[in-house]
């Protein structure tokens, strides 16, 4: 069954933290160690002592039975922020719509230039989509450090 993508709402917070929370605690268990993925994910649920950052940026979920499986947002700079997918939704085809609904806005904006940082599994991901690698990182989040690659898609590439 295809997924609803759908714009993102202030009441799916808590559900995209929870995406956000499981991608990354489980699906990224085959690249970054416990610590790092403890470090990058504190918490399951959002902090509402912070403001929702995907409110201000072209924020896309996908929503199967009711359920948030994914989300994927874009800032109006081009700055691809956030993409994850439940890990049982990884190679069903909701990151490709999540990514095909951004690809559509930002050609709608005549963005010239997407940037990403990619995680060690979305690095994949994005090259299949034509990104191309700037630089390899190692970024330093909560006292762990996690390798991660700057890429970019120039506008001949963007996709809908």
């Amino acid at each position: 069954m295809t997924p609803l993508i759908r714009p993102y709402h202030p009441q799916d917070r808590a559900a995209c933290a929870a995406v956000f929370y499981r991608a990354v605690r489980e699906g990224a268990a085959e690249y970054y160690s416990t610590d790092q993925r403890a470090a990058w994910a504190l918490a399951s649920a959002p902090d509402d002592a912070t403001p929702d950052r995907l409110l201000n940026q072209h924020c896309r979920v996908a929503e199967q039975d009711g359920q948030i499986i994914g989300f994927m947002s874009l800032t109006a700079e081009g700055y691809l922020d956030m993409a994850f997918v439940l890990p049982e939704a990884k190679g069903t085809g909701v990151a490709d719509a999540l990514y095909r609904a951004l690809m559509k806005r930002a050609k709608q904006d005549n963005m010239t230039t997407l940037t990403v940082h990619a995680s060690l599994g979305a690095r994949k991901f994005f090259e299949k989509n034509g990104w191309q690698i700037d630089c390899r990182e190692q970024h330093p989040v909560n006292g762990q450090t996690l390798e991660r690659f700057h890429m970019s898609l120039m506008q001949k590439d963007i996709a809908t």
